[in-house]
């Protein structure tokens, strides 16, 4: 491919520096052990008749709005990260010419996996890697990365969504901004309004760190090099039951695939109530829902799953996530300074890096009334679909177990990321199909029990 790049101007409102947000210092913290930006975006094929002046007026539109795009994290002279907002300036928009025999769709891939991988200087590289693909010199597919700091799940939605305020024939804007922006939000961050909300979150953290086992899994075994290993599972049966269950319960398969999770982490570990932490998009407060910028947070979710059935598992991690919902807004700093008081009071570490990532939106729907519910046949019959697959293996540190419930309109897709010092890849597959099995088994009996014995009762605060 041939490659050559346009700079494109941008001006927008605001400038200055301000400390981070909660939800920023969140990534900051993460990239201290990973030494990665976390660059997240993805590769698109363009609609036809895009041309390359859209794209930037495209650019020029969504930096200049948004502030988290314009924003580059430097530390102060005490070593103290900062949010640096610029006015003004020039970003590159990278444009690839294919060559005879190679494929749009391949090269952009190969792009999106170099802007992941390769370098970033969070201080001084602007927050948007983007660039054009042409066949025969015209736009074919596109490639946008960001680094974390500056944009969540949730935000690349507030972004698309913002796309509607853009005539992309003539750049101009067509409404204005909405959503809170990460200075201002900062600031938010520091009045006593905050403070009340932290205050709760921490009230709900702590009583659970004093409470809670301090093991998860199983080892520590002798690691595997690499030490962490990806694994794929994919069900069209566990599909079926879900929906069964949730036309039977009422609610979405979230919390259902979230009680299997539980389940099976209690039956291979022994621990019970299963503790993970799951990611709060934290955009129900108010002015947060079309805010482009990083919001999200981990919220602890503690569900006892012994001496129950399944259906009430369920109805348990359903008020388990909204607990976790609802005390997941906090300044990161804090939590450490408390968790590391508990642990000392407690005489031990705790274990708190199990992860639980609902990555689906729409596809999390509760099985309507006027569905038709899948028959056991069906269900049974489809087992022989299922597929496991094992990914990328690599060095770089990471959680002890992180359970990704990927988007597919007709299966269970499955990835866990797992140390295999904790979780070991015979414990890895096991707990993957462990899950399938609890759907299978409960998907038409309301009594399946969860069969990890009864713990002691425990209440939150």
């Amino acid at each position: 491919m041939q490659q050559h790049t346009i700079m494109v101007p941008f001006s927008g409102e605001g400038s200055g520096t301000e400390e981070l947000t909660w939800g920023q210092w969140t990534i900051w913290r993460a990239m201290q052990g990973f030494s990665s930006p976390f660059m997240i975006g993805g590769a698109m094929r363009l609609e036809e008749g895009t041309t390359l002046e859209h794209l930037q007026r495209l650019l020029a539109f969504l930096v200049s709005r948004h502030e988290s795009l314009r924003t580059r994290i430097r530390t102060d002279a005490d070593g103290q990260p900062m949010q640096v907002l610029s006015a003004s300036g020039e970003i590159g928009l990278e444009v690839y010419d294919l060559e005879e025999g190679e494929d749009a769709a391949e090269q952009a891939e190969a792009i999106r996996a170099r802007y992941e991988f390769e370098p970033f200087d969070i201080g001084e590289d602007w927050p948007v890697r983007m660039a054009v693909i042409r066949s025969d010199g015209v736009p074919d597919h596109f490639v946008a990365m960001y680094p974390h700091m500056v944009i969540d799940a949730y935000g690349f939605d507030a972004l698309v969504g913002d796309l509607e305020n853009l005539d992309r024939e003539t750049g101009e804007v067509l409404g204005p901004r909405r959503g809170i922006q990460p200075m201002e939000l900062a600031r938010k961050q520091r009045t006593p309004a905050a403070a009340r909300a932290q205050q709760a979150s921490l009230r709900y953290w702590e009583h659970w760190l004093r409470e809670i086992p301090a093991r998860r899994l199983n080892g520590p075994h002798e690691p595997q090099e690499p030490r962490w290993w990806d694994c794929t599972y994919d069900s069209r049966a566990a599909h079926l039951a879900v929906s069964a269950i949730s036309a039977r319960t009422g609610l979405h398969s979230g919390p259902i695939l979230q009680a299997a999770y539980a389940v099976a982490l209690a039956r291979i570990s022994g621990v019970n109530p299963s503790v993970m932490r799951m990611v709060v998009s934290n955009r129900f407060r108010p002015d947060f829902g079309r805010s482009v910028s990083v919001i999200a947070q981990p919220g602890l979710c503690v569900i006892d799953v012994g001496g129950c059935t399944f259906d009430e598992a369920v109805q348990r991690t359903w008020q388990g996530q909204i607990a976790t919902g609802k005390n997941a807004y906090y300044d990161p700093r804090r939590l450490a300074e408390m968790r590391q008081k508990v642990e000392k009071d407690r005489g031990e570490t705790l274990d708190l890096q199990v992860y639980f990532n609902d990555r689906r939106k729409t596809l999390a729907q509760p099985t309507a009334a006027t569905e038709q519910a899948p028959t056991a046949p069906e269900m049974w019959d489809a087992v022989a679909l299922s597929s496991l697959t094992w990914g990328i293996r690599s060095e770089g540190p990471d959680v002890a177990a992180y359970l990704d419930v990927n988007g597919s309109p007709d299966t269970v897709n499955l990835t866990l990321r797992s140390d295999t010092q904790a979780l070991t890849p015979g414990e890895q597959v096991r707990l993957l199909r462990t899950m399938e099995e609890i759907l299978l088994a409960a998907a038409f009996d309301p009594g399946y029990p969860t069969g990890v014995p009864a713990s002691r009762e425990s209440t939150i605060d």
